[in-house]
C-alpha cells in the first residue's frame, strides 16, 4: 500500500512537472480598478468636479478605470497608500516624501503651475487694515492668533518652520496666543472673517481661494513668501505593474499637449486645477524637502543640547545641503 502510494506521488509529480515544462510563467493579473488619492484641503464638494474629467480621461488613455480617494489629511493619503487602498495620487512634496519611505512608492512626474513654473511659495497671510506687519508676527509676545497647516504640510508647516521661525529660534506654541491646525483654505476663511490674526497657506491656495471667494479673498493680503518648493507630483507604489505604471506615467507628461480639440479640451481642465501641464520627475525632486526636514533635525538637536546628537544631525545635514545644492546648480528652476 505504502508504496503504490509512493509510486503515485511521484506519478503526479513527473506529471505535473512535464507539464510546468510546456507552460509559460502565468502574467501579472491586471487590475480592474486603479485609485487615485486626492487631498481635499479645499473641501470634496469643490476639488471632485476639477478632478474627475483628467481621472476620466486617464481611464480612456490607460485602459484601466481610475476611481478618486478624497481625504482632509496627508496622513490619510500616506496610510492608504501604504496599505494599498491606494495605488497612485497627487501629493505635495512633503507627504510625497514620506509615501517614498514609507508606502513603497515613487514620483512618477511633477506638476508645473499654469506660468510653467515647476515651483510655488509658502505665505503668511492676515487681514488687510489690521495692521499686522512680518516685524510685529516676529515679536511674539503671545499677541496673535496663529493657523498652522497639517503637520505634514510643506508650505502650511515645513517651509515658515524651517525658512521663517527656526532660524530666528521662534517656537510658534511660544510665541502666539493660540495655535491652531487646519486646512489653507479654513485657514483663509479664518483670517478673512477675523477669526485668526495670521496664517500660513501658500501661493496657490490664495489663487484657489480668490477664484471661489473673491469677496473674502479681497480682505487678505500676504506679509510673507518663502523661497520657491516643489510643487506637487504624482506618486505611485512601486508594486504597481511595470507596464501601467509606464502608460499612467505618459499619460501625464503628454496630458495638455500638442494641438487639435483633445488637446485643447485637457488644456481646460489643467486650467480648473490651475496647472500647466506635468514634466518628468523621479524621488530626487524631493531632495530640497530633505533639506528642510534635515535643518528642523539639526535645530531640534541643538535646542537638546545633546553633542553626539548635534554632530550626527549636522552631518546628515551637510550630506544632504550638498547633494541639494548640486542639483540646484543644474536645474535652478527646481
Amino acid at each position: 500500500m505504502i508504496a503504490r502510494r509512493t509510486l503515485s506521488a511521484l506519478g503526479l509529480s513527473a506529471l505535473l512537472a512535464l507539464a510546468a515544462c510546456g507552460e509559460k510563467p502565468a502574467a501579472q493579473a491586471q487590475p480592474k480598478e486603479l485609485v487615485f488619492s486626492i487631498l481635499s484641503a479645499e473641501n470634496q464638494a469643490s476639488m471632485a468636479p476639477l478632478w474627475q474629467p483628467l481621472l476620466d480621461d486617464m481611464s480612456a488613455q490607460i485602459g484601466i478605470k481610475v476611481k478618486p480617494y478624497f481625504a482632509t489629511n496627508y496622513t490619510s493619503l500616506i496610510e492608504a497608500m501604504r496599505f494599498n487602498q491606494v495605488q497612485v495620487g497627487w501629493f505635495s512634496a512633503l507627504p510625497a516624501l514620506e509615501a517614498v519611505n514609507r508606502a513603497d512608492a515613487e514620483v512618477l512626474g511633477r506638476v508645473i503651475d499654469a506660468g510653467g513654473d515647476a515651483t510655488y511659495k509658502s505665505v503668511l497671510i492676515v487681514k488687510k487694515g489690521r495692521g499686522i506687519t512680518l516685524d510685529k508676527v516676529l515679536a511674539c509676545g503671545q499677541r496673535y492668533a496663529f493657523g498652522i497647516g497639517d503637520a505634514k504640510s510643506t508650505s502650511g508647516t515645513l517651509a515658515p518652520m524651517a525658512y521663517l521661525f527656526t532660524p530666528r529660534g521662534i517656537e510658534p506654541s511660544k510665541c502666539f496666543k493660540a495655535v491652531r491646525s487646519a486646512s489653507h483654505q479654513a485657514n483663509a476663511f479664518s483670517i478673512a472673517n477675523g477669526l485668526l490674526d495670521v496664517a500660513t497657506n501658500n501661493s496657490v491656495g490664495v489663487l484657489f481661494f480668490a477664484r471661489e471667494q473673491p469677496k473674502l479673498a479681497a480682505q487678505i493680503e500676504v506679509i510673507w513668501s518663502s523661497p520657491p518648493l516643489p510643487e506637487s507630483s504624482i506618486v505611485a507604489r512601486k508594486d504597481v505593474d511595470p507596464a501601467i505604471k509606464e502608460k499612467m506615467r505618459r499619460f501625464f507628461l503628454t496630458y495638455g499637449t500638442g494641438a487639435g480639440p483633445t488637446a485643447d479640451k485637457q488644456r481646460e481642465v489643467l486650467k480648473g486645477l490651475a496647472y500647466g501641464g506635468f514634466k518628468p520627475a523621479d524621488n530626487s525632486y524631493l531632495d530640497p524637502i530633505r533639506e528642510m526636514e534635515a535643518s528642523e533635525d539639526l535645530a531640534e538637536a541643538r535646542r537638546g543640547g545633546d553633542k553626539a546628537r548635534i554632530a550626527k544631525a549636522q552631518a546628515a545635514f551637510d550630506k544632504i545641503h550638498a547633494a541639494a545644492a548640486q542639483k540646484r546648480a543644474k536645474e535652478p528652476d527646481v
